[in-house]
């Protein structure tokens, strides 16, 4: 029985190791200059990696020193911690299944539509009392400002691989017709009704298309990318956490039996 237990708490000591990637990607999620002004999916995630913590030193503890009701609750609270960790990593997918960018002729960069995304990726966007704080984050960084300093000619500006948060939010839109004359000025557009993102733009450096619909759909689609890289960490951890739930349920159904078996054994002796 000392043995059984010994392996439980190695099992479980693994479940404690799972809840690291899953603390990682939470933390991940809210450093970054773009990923730092929105605050979506950062907490849930590091909340989770942290109960995953607590729960298998609870089952650590109580393999090592042999606590029953310990090994109980851990297993039941870890039954319930997978569960939630699935559905977290499922909704991840959904929401981010839709949206992409759109080529533009003469263009290595991609342009943005916001109608592109999910429904509930841009309710978190379309409200204006959340844009203006994410968008006044967005001015204040120097995501837009280094375009100035990488490209002096449209040619190059053309080719660049723009990211979705400078295509959207750096520049006017390419259907609006905009004349080139630096990445954050640009003069005599073409057409302004193409979109309404056309009267949006501004040169004034604080303002540029943040307040721009392809400026939040930009931001999403950085979002989405970010988000499937931390769905693919939260995916191994969970594989993981399966394996080392199973393995755990076994040994302790084992043990148990086991220790049944003595006391029988014991009563006829």
């Amino acid at each position: 029985m000392p043995l059984r237990n010994n392996v439980i708490g190695c099992i479980n000591f693994i479940a404690v190791l799972l809840s690291i990637p899953v603390i990682s990607a939470g933390i991940w999620l809210a450093m970054g200059t773009v990923k730092s002004c929105v605050t979506l999916l950062q907490w849930p995630i590091i909340v989770l990696g942290i109960l995953i913590l607590l729960v298998g030193l609870a089952g650590l503890i109580g393999g090592f020193w042999r606590i029953t009701w310990l090994l109980v609750v851990y297993l039941i609270a870890m039954l319930v911690l997978i569960v939630l960790l699935s559905v977290l990593i499922g909704f991840i997918y959904m929401v981010t299944m839709k949206g992409s960018g759109h080529p533009e002729p003469s263009r290595a960069y991609l342009e943005y539509s916001l109608q592109d995304f999910s429904g509930y990726l841009r309710q978190k966007v379309q409200k204006s009392y959340k844009w203006d704080r994410i968008s006044t984050c967005l001015s204040a960084t120097n995501i837009c400002p280094e375009l100035n300093q990488t490209f002096t000619i449209a040619h190059d500006f053309f080719n660049a691989p723009l990211s979705p948060i400078q295509s959207g939010c750096c520049k006017p839109p390419t259907k609006c017709g905009f004349q080139f004359m630096s990445p954050t000025n640009w003069i005599a557009a073409i057409n302004m009704s193409a979109d309404m993102d056309c009267l949006q733009w501004s040169n004034v450096e604080n303002t540029l298309c943040y307040g721009c619909d392809s400026c939040k759909a930009g931001l999403l689609a950085n979002l989405k990318v970010d988000w499937l890289k931390a769905d693919i960490v939260l995916l191994s951890a969970l594989i993981g956490l399966i394996i080392v739930y199973i393995i755990g349920c076994c040994a302790f159904r084992n043990a148990k039996t086991e220790d049944i078996f003595r006391k029988y054994k014991q009563g006829y002796t």
